[in-house]
């Protein structure tokens, strides 16, 4: 088994992150029901003696002693620290792994990046390397973090324009996700809970039962969301946490999925979808699954790959699901895909024999496709509104370290971006239609 390292990154990152450790911690107890220190808990926690003063690590198969999260936490604000470090999880939190402030960024990037950023930076890089240490081999680095700050700062298109250029230019792999589409998404499934409709009903297992065991009331406005967030990587990471006939190592993802070292943005798509105020919903047929990964209604991202071209597509199954199912839906859902003419082939499979708390089977599907042009658009038309009239400039100038460069090379890259997902949608409509054949990657 490898080992994974969290970075969870501002108010968002560490929300997230805290419900990824809590329905990780509630799927490890569901299986493990010897209360033994397993290879598979060791991918994500350490297991310490708390007992001796310098925490020395157990080793794989003793009893479970002091489970310390792999995860570094970042917030210049206090609150959302505070409040993990106050919560039902406080325990699995190392504590020389947190890092805070206590004015926080506003919602500014140049204050994050140049400001805290220098500050920070010999800090960070020993608290991520002091991690890594922990680890025998380990694989990647999840980071999770906000794009813009909250949306509705009306400065948040700088904020995610400037953030984009460095994920573009350092990242192996992003999974972007929309507030607008978590939303959507949260309304559909507390429609169905209040609809009235045979067969559903609330449930009292799976991931609607809060950190304290109770179901939950009155949840915070973002709780639903992140829930869903959760969930996601969750589904990503249960090949690394679980055994399976046909596995996914974490690094298969960008080495079959990233044809481009630019066009590393994943559309992810869930099924089912499931959050903290969760009903009840008849096991859904196999098929079924299948095609509602690759409907826009289970997107995370308000996009349509079905009408736009695909790169590859990476399909993580979970639960009692055979190989022999995912080729036949593969089959089957092939000649509705478009894929591009040198990778008619484009799919990677996993399949993980430990199924979600609750549910009998799920489906997460990536997709490396052009439709997440549009959104990168719009993103840059809200951009250019701001930027043509210099309105909130100065709030970012007046930092230093910050220059208007920053700006120009920012949209400079995304343009670039976007015009390389321009250059594969134009060639669309001259596709090959290869011979059918199917094959797996293992």
């Amino acid at each position: 088994m490898t080992q994974s390292v969290v970075v969870q990154v501002g108010q968002c990152g560490n929300q997230v992150g805290c419900r990824f450790w809590d329905l990780a911690l509630r799927e490890h107890c569901h299986v493990n029901k010897k209360g033994l220190y397993d290879e598979a808990l060791g991918s994500f926690f350490r297991n310490v003696d708390s007992r001796k003063g310098d925490e020395t690590a157990c080793g794989v198969g003793g009893r479970i002693q002091n489970l310390k999260a792999r995860a570094v936490l970042v917030d210049m604000e206090e609150g959302v620290v505070n409040e993990l470090l106050h919560g039902p999880l406080h325990d699995i939190f190392d504590s020389t792994q947190l890092l805070t402030d206590v004015s926080g960024s506003g919602n500014n990037w140049a204050v994050g990046h140049m400001t805290y950023g220098s500050a920070y930076r010999e800090q960070i890089v020993q608290k991520l390397r002091r991690a890594a240490e922990h680890c025998d081999c380990l694989q990647c680095f999840f980071l999770i973090h906000s794009m813009g700050g909250e949306d509705d700062v009306i400065t948040s298109p700088y904020n995610s324009v400037l953030a984009m250029r460095e994920l573009t230019e350092h990242a192996d792999c992003v999974l972007p996700v929309e507030n607008q589409s978590l939303v959507d998404i949260v309304t559909k499934i507390q429609h169905m809970s209040h609809g009235g409709k045979p067969g559903l009903m609330i449930k009292r297992d799976s991931s609607i039962i809060s950190g304290q065991g109770v179901l939950v009331g009155a949840e915070r406005p973002f709780d639903a969301m992140n829930n869903i967030v959760a969930n996601l990587l969750l589904n990503i990471t249960s090949s690394a946490r679980f055994e399976g006939s046909l596995n996914m190592d974490l690094n298969e993802i960008p080495m079959n999925l990233v044809p481009f070292p630019r066009l590393h943005y994943l559309v992810p798509s869930l099924t089912p979808l499931y959050t903290l105020a969760d009903v009840y919903i008849p096991t859904r047929r196999l098929n079924q699954m299948f095609s509602d990964a690759f409907s826009k209604d289970h997107q995370l991202i308000r996009a349509d790959p079905k009408r736009s071209l695909y790169m590859a597509c990476a399909l993580m199954v979970r639960g009692n699901v055979q190989v022999s199912d995912l080729r036949r839906n593969i089959e089957r859902l092939r000649p509705s895909l478009p894929f591009v003419s040198w990778n008619q082939e484009g799919w990677k499979t996993g399949l993980c024999s430990v199924s979600p708390v609750g549910h009998s089977h799920s489906l997460l599907a990536l997709a490396n496709n052009t439709c997440v042009k549009p959104t990168f658009m719009d993103l840059r038309e809200r951009f250019n509104r701001l930027y043509r009239k210099k309105a909130h400039l100065h709030h970012y100038l007046h930092v230093e370290g910050m220059e208007q460069s920053c700006f120009s090379e920012a949209i400079t890259s995304l343009s670039s971006l976007i015009e390389e997902y321009h250059h594969l949608d134009v060639n669309k409509g001259t596709l090959m239609h290869d011979t059918p054949r199917l094959s797996i990657c293992r």
